[in-house]
């Protein structure tokens, strides 16, 4: 039997780029204090251990291994289920991947980010992920997105049909186009009946300013934790019945005509 009601968690900061070490020392202070707090689910920003420090990717993405053990020791510790992207090495080249790992200590998903940002040259660094990845967790099914991802709602619509009722969307998200995301995480909330945790960086990297803006968001698209521009730690509990019930009241997924949409 599944968790129903888990208190959940987003740790927002400013990476420091390149600064594995900083970061993660950022990440596990933060985690000790939520875990006391009695958190089971923490989201951590897009590429947090290492920021885009694309001109030394494959460098930073051999410290993914390192970091992902002391996460897994820091998970297994504190019975928690952390979630966040971190640049993974293949031999086909570099992914940004999502991984979540369990209270057991256990890697249970990882999803390799589809969608990439074109505009600044993200594709010119990573390869793309080929699927969409809901992950069978202790705390029931996560579905996982990155960033750009949230501007298609196929990806997302995708995860809802695989069962997820809960979506973690990890972010650099630009300050100039804040109110993109704001309102993107609710149009995803909403329209497929699920809880959204959105966890965006903070900070200046280089010319570019970070929107913050992290949030929890209901199946009715209630905010029910937010972030300002600045570093920060929110929290809500989610109750996942409400996933059913928002979709017993009003069946929209049960109600789609997908022969009618071409």
């Amino acid at each position: 039997m599944k968790t129903k009601i888990i208190r959940t968690a987003i740790i927002q900061f400013d990476i420091r780029l390149g600064d594995v070490e900083s970061n993660l020392a950022v990440a596990r202070k933060r985690i000790a204090t939520l875990a006391k707090q009695g958190t089971r689910l923490i989201l951590l920003p897009e590429m947090w251990s290492t920021g885009f420090a694309n001109d030394r990717l494959k460098e930073f993405s051999e410290t993914t291994p390192r970091v992902l053990k002391d996460l897994s020791g820091i998970a297994k510790k504190l019975h928690l289920t952390i979630i966040g992207s971190l640049p993974e090495k293949r031999k086909a080249g570099i992914y940004n991947t999502a991984y979540v790992v369990d209270k057991d200590g256990s890697v249970a998903g990882a999803y390799r980010k589809v969608h990439l940002f074109s505009p600044t040259g993200e594709d010119r660094y990573f390869k793309p992920g080929r699927k969409a990845v809901v992950s069978e967790t202790s705390l029931g099914p996560i579905g996982l997105m990155i960033c750009y991802d949230l501007r298609f709602p196929e990806l997302c619509r995708t995860l809802a049909l695989n069962g997820a009722t809960l979506v973690a969307v990890m972010a650099q998200w630009p300050a100039e186009r804040v109110t993109h995301w704001d309102t993107l995480l609710k149009a995803r909330a909403i329209e497929n009946q699920l809880f959204i945790l959105g966890a965006n960086r903070c900070g200046i990297d280089g010319n570019l300013a970070y929107a913050g803006h992290s949030r929890i968001i209901s199946p009715y698209g209630e905010v029910m934790a937010r972030a300002g521009k600045r570093h920060a730690t929110i929290s809500a509990t989610m109750d996942l019945r409400v996933v059913e019930r928002t979709r017993k009241h009003i069946p929209c997924l049960k109600e789609r005509m997908p022969k009618a949409y071409g």
